[in-house]
Order: structure tokens, then C-alpha cells, then sequence
């Protein structure tokens, strides 16, 4: 799994890096853009495009006999009756390009959180660091032993919290730093690393141990200990600036993407 990781989050390194030299939403809207481009591709392979074409046009009718005949029940009733068997048919239609869609799109999206989700730390703002230990640790057990970069300092001593299985380390950047913290848990090392600047960058999240759980915190390597169950540095959400506007970047993903798909889906014949 780490392999797999590894190789969607060297694709999209280089493609973040292309774009090092403008602001990330700038990279982030030309990735949009294309997946845009990509979901009608899907679309127009994996859907029933003629079916999909009727069924749109028994919808339009049933609307346009709703307001025909809007003084009269019956009809009434039997354009409603249309429309809701129209739009089941539809859904029904819309499924399979959904489910094709759905697993590329949640990795990609995992992925992303790495490069646009997470702001690396600020330079002489602390943070924490949690450890969470597997079942069977016990609290009066000695923490696991910490190494840090030389831009980077701990301020206070671990803290345990024995209900929760985890110990905490308080951290405070003095200086920008791309490195990694070194654990030493039962006689093995283990890395996490650690970033700080200014600059919006790739930003590893948790780090576990679990081969699962690794689909969901894909951006760093397996935790090789059984004693730990992760590792997770506190990072503030990242946001993106658009005309002005502090924007949460799925937003601008979404909206980018589904525009880019209205506004071609013509060009591509495309029926959605």
C-alpha cells in the first residue's frame, strides 16, 4: 500500500511543482478544470447516453404538461406521476458513471488534502504532537523518546493521557523546517514529518500503522511499530484566496470542476 501511496503522491508532487511558481490556486484550478473534462469522459463511456437523452426529454415534457394543464387534476396528477417514474429512471441511469467515478475521485481527493487542505506550521507559534499508543500500552510505561530538527524545539515535557492511549509533546518551530521527528518507541525508530514556512506546500497528515487506515492517511509511510496506532502533528486548515475571498479548496475543486463540465459538456456531446 505505502508503493501505491507513493506513486499517485509523486504524480501530483510534480505537477504541484510545475505550478511552484504561482500561487497554489492557480495549480489547483487547471487540476479542477481537467477533472471537469475527466468525469464527462466517464460520463459519455460508461452511461447510456441515448437512454439518458429520453428520459431528459420525458422530463421536460411531464414539466411542460404541469403548467399546460395546471387547472386540471387529473392531468395534473399524471404529469406528476411521469416526472417522479422520469427522474427514477434517471438516478437509476446516473448510477453506473457514479460508481465508476467514485473510488478515482476519493483517492485523488485524499491525496489532495496533503497539498491544499493543511497549512504547514508558523514559525514561533507552538503546536502538538499526539501519539497514539496501541491497546496494552500502559500509562506508567516511559514515553517514547523524542528527537527533533534543529529548527525545531520542544517546550514541555510528554504529556499522558491514559484513557485515551496517548502522549503529547508540545512543539514550537523557531524557523522554517522540511524534516521529519524521530520516535523511538520499544527499540524502533519512527518518523513523522514536520513542516513549517510560509509557503503553501505538501503537508503530510497522520501516520498509522494500519494497512486500512492507510487508504484514508495515504501521505506518509506505514508506522513499522505495533505499539504505536498513529501519529499526528496539529496543523492549522489551509485556505486559498479567491478575488478576495478566503475559500476552502474542495469548494473551489467542486465548483471548478462541475462548471468546467457544464460549460463543455456540449462541445464533448456529452449528455449529464
Amino acid at each position: 500500500m505505502d508503493f501505491f501511496n507513493q506513486v499517485i503522491d509523486a504524480v501530483l508532487k510534480l505537477y504541484f511543482a510545475l505550478f511552484s511558481w504561482a500561487p497554489p490556486v492557480w495549480g489547483l484550478t487547471v487540476l479542477s478544470a481537467a477533472v471537469g473534462v475527466g468525469m464527462l469522459w466517464v460520463v459519455r463511456r460508461t452511461s447510456n447516453q441515448r437512454r439518458i437523452r429520453q428520459v431528459k426529454r420525458a422530463v421536460t415534457a411531464a414539466l411542460l404538461e404541469l403548467r399546460v394543464y395546471a387547472d386540471e387534476p387529473a392531468a395534473t396528477g399524471r404529469a406528476l406521476r411521469s416526472l417522479f417514474v422520469a427522474n427514477f429512471r434517471y438516478m437509476g441511469l446516473a448510477l453506473k458513471p457514479a460508481l465508476w467515478l467514485a473510488v478515482p475521485m476519493a483517492l485523488l481527493l485524499i491525496h489532495l488534502e496533503s497539498f491544499y487542505g493543511r497549512a504547514p506550521l508558523t514559525p514561533g507559534r507552538e503546536t502538538l504532537v499526539t501519539m497514539r499508543m496501541a491497546p496494552g500500552w500502559s500509562a506508567d510505561a516511559d514515553p517514547p523518546r523524542l528527537e527533533v530538527p534543529p529548527q525545531v524545539r520542544v517546550t514541555a515535557p510528554p504529556v499522558r493521557a491514559a484513557g485515551e492511549r496517548e502522549v503529547s509533546w508540545r512543539l514550537l518551530p523557531v524557523s522554517a523546517v522540511s524534516d521529519a521527528l524521530v520516535f523511538t518507541v520499544d527499540g524502533v525508530q519512527v518518523r513523522k514529518s514536520i513542516e513549517a514556512g510560509n509557503a503553501q506546500r505538501y503537508v503530510p497528515g497522520r501516520g498509522v500503522s494500519s494497512t486500512m487506515a492507510t487508504l484514508w492517511s495515504p501521505a506518509e509511510r506505514q508506522v513499522p511499530s505495533s505499539a504505536v496506532e498513529w501519529i499526528e502533528i496539529r496543523y492549522a486548515d489551509a485556505s486559498m484566496r479567491v478575488f478576495g475571498l478566503e475559500v476552502n479548496w474542495l469548494v473551489w475543486f467542486f465548483l471548478v470542476s462541475l462548471v468546467s463540465a457544464i460549460l463543455l459538456k456540449k462541445r464533448l456531446g456529452v449528455v449529464i
